[in-house]
């Protein structure tokens, strides 16, 4: 366990521990404010991910700001986005279960250095990794789950809205959810 963020991402980005660093351009740690109480999970970087080393500034990270701000929401200021894998899989494919083990404990070290409130997991790979191997990312989208102490929540992935528009309004309806529960809550995830 590193202790300090800024070490933490240094040896991120030096990271060898699988075979995704022969093929990556940058390794992409996370966009956001490292202090949120307000973790996004994706699965892995996507090809402009991959070339600006920045986690959701693709069409599908641009989707994602659009919901995040009709929730109030700003990933600069309360919200920390980032990847179960922080190298882009070949031609976008899932990351491997190898991959995803050899990653993992990236995510885990930011995961307790941040200590989040909420985790909304981006599409299945991260539900399933995260939640419950599993999932039903259709059906169980939007429903809170309560793993110590965190709240998670699965919702389709951005990337996978701009590929079937017609699934943009329950998604929109998990975003409301997620604010809802933040109110619920009465915390500080949208003051940070």
């Amino acid at each position: 366990m590193i202790h300090r963020w800024e070490e933490l991402k240094d040896a991120c980005l030096h990271c060898r521990n699988c075979s995704l660093c022969d093929t990556r351009n940058h390794v992409v740690f996370g966009a956001g404010n490292p202090q949120a109480k307000l973790l996004f999970v994706g699965e892995g970087p996507g090809e402009n991910e991959d070339l600006q080393g920045e986690a959701f500034v693709g069409r599908g990270g641009q989707y994602l700001d659009k919901l995040l701000a009709a929730v109030d929401l700003d990933r600069k200021t309360n919200v920390y986005i980032t990847n179960i894998v922080k190298c882009r899989p070949p031609a976008n494919r899932d990351p491997l279960p190898e991959e995803q083990e050899a990653c993992i404990g990236w995510l885990r070290n930011q995961f307790a250095l941040m200590r989040p409130k909420i985790v909304v997991c981006l599409g299945r790979v991260a539900s399933a990794k995260m939640i419950k191997p599993d999932i039903k990312i259709t059906k169980e989208h939007g429903i809170f789950f309560e793993k110590r102490d965190v709240l998670m929540m699965p919702t389709l992935h951005p990337a996978a809205l701009l590929r079937n528009p017609a699934q943009k309004p329950a998604v929109f309806e998990d975003f409301l959810k997620l604010r809802d529960k933040i109110d619920e809550l009465d915390c500080d995830i949208a003051k940070h």
